[in-house]
This record gives C-alpha cells, structure tokens and sequence, in this order.
C-alpha cells in the first residue's frame, strides 16, 4: 500500500467550488480497482485548508489514477483556486 497526503490552500472565493470538484473526484476515484481509500477532509478552524488523503494498493496505481478524466477534470477545474501549490508526501505501510 502506498498513501499520498495531498496538502491544499485555496482562495477564499475558491472554497465552495474547491470541495464540490474534490468530493466528485474522490467518489470516482474509489472507484477504481487501483485506489483502497480516498478522502477529503477540511480544517474545521480554516476552511480554506484541505488534505486529500489517497491509499493505493500498488506502487503503479497513482500513475493510472492521473490518466482517468475525472482527475483530469478535477486537476484543471480546481488549478486557479489555490492559494498556493499543493504540497504531496507519499508514505509506505510499516505493518
């Protein structure tokens, strides 16, 4: 298994769009056989945080989750309402 943690800070005109766009890709995601879990979660104490919390079952599933078109609809209707770049760690199962 492999996890990404997907760190974003939106604008704050952006939010409302941000969450619509990533909660549709995360249901579509889940859907595919590469993908275990895929969660949004937003900071309660600021809205304009989120982290993208995505489990895959190989080390090769991201690559084929960035080829589907609901990621590429997600990636390019949510790219002008960062605040910043996304900041992405990958970790590894220990147990």
């Amino acid at each position: 298994m492999l996890t990404v943690i997907v760190q974003v800070h939106v604008v704050e005109e952006g939010i409302q769009a941000f969450r619509e766009a990533s909660v549709q890709n995360a249901r579509a995601s889940r859907k595919e056989p590469g993908i275990a879990r895929f969660d949004v979660v937003q900071r309660s104490d600021d809205p304009a945080r989120f982290v993208l919390i995505e489990v895959y079952r190989n080390a090769g599933a991201p690559g084929l989750h960035k080829q589907t078109a609901h990621y590429q609809a997600w990636r390019d209707a949510v790219a002008h309402l960062m605040a910043s770049p996304r900041v992405s760690h990958q970790f590894e199962d220990v147990d």
